[in-house]
C-alpha cells in the first residue's frame, strides 16, 4: 500500500520542473496543492539546492520559484536517518531508501534501478506515474 507522505528523488523533483504536464510535473502541483505530503531531512535538502544551482539547469531558469515553497511546506526531519543497512548501485540514494523507511513513506523515483527490490526491505519505491495512478484511484 502507498502512503501519501513521500520521499522525492531529487531526478524527479528536476524532471517535473523541466516537464510540467509529464508525471513528476503533475506530482509536483499535487504536492503544492497539499494533496501530498513531502518528507525531506538535510542531506535531501542540500542535494536538491545543489543540483538545482548547476550551471547546466541555467537555460531552466533553475532554481525555480516554487523550489523554496516546496521545500518549506515539507515535513523536515532535524537530522539524517541513519545510514541504510544494505549497499545499493548509487551510495547518494541510501539516504532517500533511509529517510521513506523511517517515515514510513512511498519512495518516489525516476531511478528504479538504483532500488532494487533487495535492498528496499519493506519501502515502497515507485515511479512518478505508478505513484500518480495510485492517487487518483484512492481519491474516485
Amino acid at each position: 500500500m502507498l502512503s501519501r507522505t513521500i520521499v522525492l528523488d531529487t531526478n524527479v523533483l528536476v524532471s517535473g520542473a523541466m516537464k510540467e504536464g509529464t508525471p513528476p510535473g503533475l506530482l509536483l502541483a499535487e504536492i503544492l496543492r497539499e494533496n501530498v505530503v513531502m518528507i525531506t531531512c538535510p542531506s535531501i535538502v542540500s542535494e536538491y539546492l545543489e543540483v538545482f544551482r548547476r550551471p547546466k539547469f541555467k537555460k531552466w531558469k533553475f532554481p525555480p520559484l516554487w523550489l523554496e515553497v516546496l521545500i518549506e511546506n515539507a515535513i523536515h526531519l532535524e537530522k539524517d536517518p541513519p545510514v541504510w543497512h544494505l549497499p545499493g548501485p548509487d551510495r547518494d540514494d541510501l539516504v532517500f531508501l533511509s529517510l521513506a523507511h523511517r517515515q514510513n513513506a512511498t519512495l518516489v523515483t525516476g531511478n528504479l534501478k538504483d532500488f532494487p527490490k533487495k535492498i528496499c526491505s519493506k519501502v515502497n519505491v515507485v515511479d512518478a506515474g505508478t505513484y500518480l495512478d495510485w492517487l487518483y484511484q484512492s481519491e474516485a
